[in-house]
């Protein structure tokens, strides 16, 4: 999950993106780092999501993590899928009583077909002030800047006060299992005060180089899925009947094609809108000044919830992406049915969402189910050291960029954390040209070669902040 604020970004107006001088040790060191995990295909199926777990802790040993603070663990992510996480520990140097932090990121990718893009999506290449490949912006980015970064501080001798624990997860893209067992099972090794994850965050700029701004992540919002389904004793075609369970479920379906859940704020999405209503003009920026002043202004959150670069903010949105009905051409049909994604505001119980969509539906013949067992999400506070610290990471490099708390519409491995109790941060460093580099999980996916650079000095000025002193 990358670039999650693009489109609101590429809505506000707030120099240019100067090219560094030649790449220093540790830009070559994160060069290396970077074209090695493009170029393992991290894919769901193909097996080498472990042989990168296995390469990274190889690095790790070779700039001096001790070979016990280093596992590569292997699980099962989506049935009959064999993938492994990545965890080091760097043990505080100087101890301060404090509990470790815990960097995070995800080692695995979406599929790439050669034939969808212009090159070949699994080859590291460099050109024009880019690297393409895929990963590069969701998120091997992330990998390598937490990693070189690391590096980079213990070559010069930085000496932590609190444990420093890396976890790279291997099946975000798909189940999530690696996340849950950090969570629970392999606690041991990943408890922590709070966790910084590199799939969240990052900036965007214009492409005359305005500041479009930085995100700092701190909720998103819980992936459940559901289904109206309509069963009924059909017939020959010659004959309709009155009832006909594909008019039924169409007509439930635009129900729910127009019905809006309640809208809310949280301290996340609070945060977030006082610092864009400031800058927006016109009739969106009215509304958001009006919402904030009155959170039950249900007519100011729906010209919010209708702009582009704001939907699924504001509440609660469930949508149908799937449908299948009838079993012959010339049969009425026995069996309608839709599934239905939902995006679930932080705070909300998903069984909670299906009541409410069985009220939606407002037809006993539609039967409505839960399909998975996805646990609430929870918004992490907004810590003053988390936000002191990213602030002064991101404006020592852009000064002129605003900064805002997000709540993502997707998911990422801060989810599960969020829920056993341990508050996460989204606070990359990374950034794009807006909207031209938003190409996350799409053709020819590629990052500013300064944007990974600017990453590694980020996370350096991060890690510095919060486990330093």
């Amino acid at each position: 999950m990358r670039y999650a604020l693009a489109l609101s970004l590429a809505l506000m107006s707030t120099g240019a993106l100067a090219a560094d001088p030649a790449p220093d040790r540790w830009q070559a060191k994160a060069r290396e780092i970077f074209q090695h995990a493009i170029e393992v295909p991290t894919v769901e199926g193909r097996g080498q999501v472990p042989v990168l777990a296995q390469w990274l802790a190889e690095q790790y040993q070779a700039a001096g993590w001790a070979a016990e603070d280093i596992h590569v663990l292997p699980y099962e992510g989506n049935p009959g899928d064999k993938t492994a996480a990545f965890i080091a520990r760097w043990p505080a140097a100087k101890p301060s009583g404090k509990k470790p932090i815990l960097l995070m990121a995800h080692m695995d990718v979406v599929q790439a077909k050669a034939e969808d893009w212009s090159m070949d999506p699994f080859k590291f290449v460099e050109k024009d002030g880019y690297f393409y490949g895929r990963g590069t912006s969701d998120i091997k980015q992330g990998i390598t800047a937490v990693t070189t970064a690391l590096m980079k501080l213990r070559a010069s001798g930085f000496k932590p006060t609190r444990d420093i624990i890396v976890l790279f997860t291997g099946d975000e893209e798909t189940h999530g299992a690696g996340a849950l067992l950090g969570a629970t099972e392999w606690k041991k090794w990943t408890d922590a005060e709070f966790a910084l994850n590199s799939d969240g965050g990052g900036g965007g700029f214009a492409k005359d180089g305005r500041p479009l701004g930085f995100a700092l992540q701190t909720a998103e919002k819980t992936f459940s899925m559901y289904t109206f389904t309509v069963r009924n004793p059909g017939g020959h075609s010659s004959k309709p009947r009155p009832d006909n369970a594909i008019y039924q479920l169409s007509h439930a379906l635009e129900r729910l094609e127009k019905y809006r859940f309640e809208p809310m704020l949280n301290e996340t999405t609070r945060a977030y809108f006082s610092v864009r209503e400031k800058s927006e003009k016109g009739p969106l920026g009215d509304a958001m000044r009006a919402w904030l002043k009155n959170p039950s202004d249900g007519a100011a959150a729906d010209i919010i919830e209708a702009d582009p670069g704001e939907v699924g903010i504001t509440r609660t949105r469930c949508v149908a992406t799937r449908l299948e009905g009838g079993h012959a051409d010339n049969a009425l049909p026995q069996l309608a049915r839709a599934t239905i994604n939902c995006r679930i505001m932080p705070g909300t119980e998903p069984a909670a969402v299906r009541d409410e969509l069985e009220r939606v539906a407002a037809d006993p013949g539609v039967k409505v189910e839960r399909t998975d067992n996805q646990a609430m999400s929870l918004a992490s506070p907004l810590r003053p050291d988390v936000v002191a610290a990213y602030t002064a990471a991101v404006q020592k490099r852009h000064p002129d960029a605003p900064i805002m708390p997000e709540m993502s519409t997707g998911a990422s491995d801060a989810r599960p954390f969020r829920v056993a109790g341990t508050p996460v941060y989204g606070v990359d460093g990374s950034w794009g040209v807006i909207p031209d580099d938003m190409r996350a999980h799409g053709r020819d996916e590629r990052l500013p070669v300064k944007a990974l650079y600017d990453d590694v000095d980020h996370w350096v000025d991060m890690v510095t902040a919060l486990a330093g002193k």
